[in-house]
């Protein structure tokens, strides 16, 4: 199914139908690290309904826990040709280990996962420690013992991550080993074998 197609299907739900949530879609804009809009004239602002849903939870679970924060969504559905171009975009590099292979399809592609971070009651992102699609060891959740124990990230900055992780967890989602940001729902081979793939 193509992109400009999504409005019809009703296996996805748009981003902004879901209360409580702030959106800045990253490939929206020049702020990504290809450094150029690659969405167009593209909405997606999508998500499968089953991730909406666990979104929807973990907005609720982060009011709980932190009134008056909110969930920043850098990225939701991504379609399989912007995919191919973030893939390009890396060449022979050893950077494209943080970029799914477009032959495998990345998971974005079907709407059943998202890039996140958490804002505070001001509206100001909080301090993860590295940037969104930083791709360098600071990044990997995996290593955070490692980091903390260098002192190159700081406990607050590890709280910060765990505050996100645990509500996106608790809405169902599971991460990544080497993106805070990333989460995603279900296995990703059942998500591939039998869900739809936008283009």
């Amino acid at each position: 199914m193509r992109c400009e197609d999504i409005h019809t299907n009703e296996q996805f739900r748009h981003l902004s139908t879901i209360p409580g949530i702030a959106i800045d879609l990253r490939y929206a804009g020049a702020n990504n690290f290809v450094g150029r809009d690659l969405y167009g004239s593209l909405d997606c602002a999508w998500l499968h309904q089953r991730a909406a849903q666990g979104l929807e939870r973990a907005v609720e679970l982060l009011a709980q826990q932190a009134p008056g924060h909110r969930l920043l969504v850098l990225d939701a559905l991504r379609p399989h040709r912007v995919q191919e171009q973030l893939w390009d975009h890396l060449g022979d590099t050893a950077l494209r280990r943080y970029v799914a292979d477009p032959a495998r399809g990345s998971i974005h592609s079907f709407g059943m996962a998202l890039d996140a971070t958490l804002l505070d009651a001001g509206g100001r992102e909080l301090d993860m420690g590295s940037g969104f699609d930083e791709m360098t060891e600071l990044s990997h959740p995996h290593l955070e013992a490692r980091h903390l124990a260098a002192g190159s990230l700081t406990p607050e900055q590890h709280r910060n991550r765990e505050q996100l992780r645990g509500v996106m967890f608790g809405g169902g989602f599971q991460g990544i080993e080497d993106e805070w940001w990333h989460f995603e729902m279900l296995d990703r081979h059942h998500v591939r074998r039998h869900f739809l793939r936008v283009n």
